[in-house]
């Protein structure tokens, strides 16, 4: 094995997704994409793999940085588990099955897609866009179906799912805090249900980079993992200290802008 100097910018990235991961409650998969689609195109990874590796190693970042965000909302005693339970099935099936979808998708369809949901969470973000409470949690067989959704959506952008859970937890009359620490539980099992699909449909796979576990590409999931699970919790210190409100439309602007720079690596 040899030092790839490309290696220096994964704990860079690490540091960011940390960073709004705590602060603002996010999964960190809308930067990590677009950030490893470009880092692996100019590493010279096979252009028709790009977005899928991008996909699978930030499923797995997310399995330890979903780890340290749970625990902290745990502390605080912001985790509806009995919405975890219920949920759970779906989220699992849901996020697994999606990945064989995703494995069989073209690269330029894959970003497509994500860039069109990451457009939807930044003006979500922009407009501060919260559904009114106005009904109940489903039951059981209700929550499966959500989970489902959840779950296979999360699967094709590689996000934690908070961007779908929280507003629709908050619909359902469950209090804000409970449904950010709710969904911080949930973003455990999407991203473990993702990375072991990822693995699966990546392993035979012929041409994929070295060092590669199916779609993961291990260098930059040690990278990015321990850095960005040692930064979270600072960013959810200064969640109470800064302007949270300002910093989404912020992060907002700064969402679409690498969507539009993923989108120019892959077609330009």
């Amino acid at each position: 094995m040899t030092f790839d100097i490309w290696w220096l910018t994964y704990p860079v990235l690490g540091a960011v997704v940390g960073f709004f991961a705590g602060l603002l409650g996010v999964g960190g998969g809308g930067i990590m994409v677009p950030m490893l689609t470009t880092l692996f195109l100019a590493q010279g990874f096979p252009h028709e793999q790009v977005v899928h590796m991008a996909l699978g190693t930030s499923m797995a970042s997310i399995v330890l940085t979903s780890v340290s965000s749970l625990r902290a909302h745990q502390a605080h005693g912001a985790v509806r588990w009995d919405v975890v339970r219920t949920i759970t099935p779906g989220i699992l099936v849901g996020t697994f099955c999606a990945t064989f979808i995703a494995s069989r998708v073209n690269t330029a369809a894959l970003a497509i897609f994500f860039a069109v949901f990451m457009a939807y969470v930044s003006i979500q973000m922009l407009l501060n866009i919260k559904p009114k409470p106005s009904r109940d949690l489903p039951g059981p067989l209700g929550m499966t179906g959500v989970g489902l959704g959840i779950g296979g959506v999360s699967a094709l952008v590689a996000i934690g799912g908070g961007s779908l859970s929280v507003p629709f937890m908050t619909w359902c009359n469950v209090k804000v805090q409970n449904a950010i620490g709710t969904s911080a539980a949930i973003g455990l099992p999407i991203a473990l249900a993702g990375t072991i699909g990822y693995l699966v449909n990546g392993w035979n796979v012929p041409g994929t980079p070295p060092l590669s576990f199916g779609y993961v590409y291990l260098p930059a999931f040690v990278m990015v993992s321990l850095v960005s699970m040692w930064v979270a919790p600072v960013g959810a210190r200064l969640a109470h200290r800064l302007p949270v409100a300002t910093l989404k439309k912020i992060f907002a602007g700064v969402l679409m802008a690498l969507c539009a720079k993923m989108l120019h690596s892959i077609f330009g």
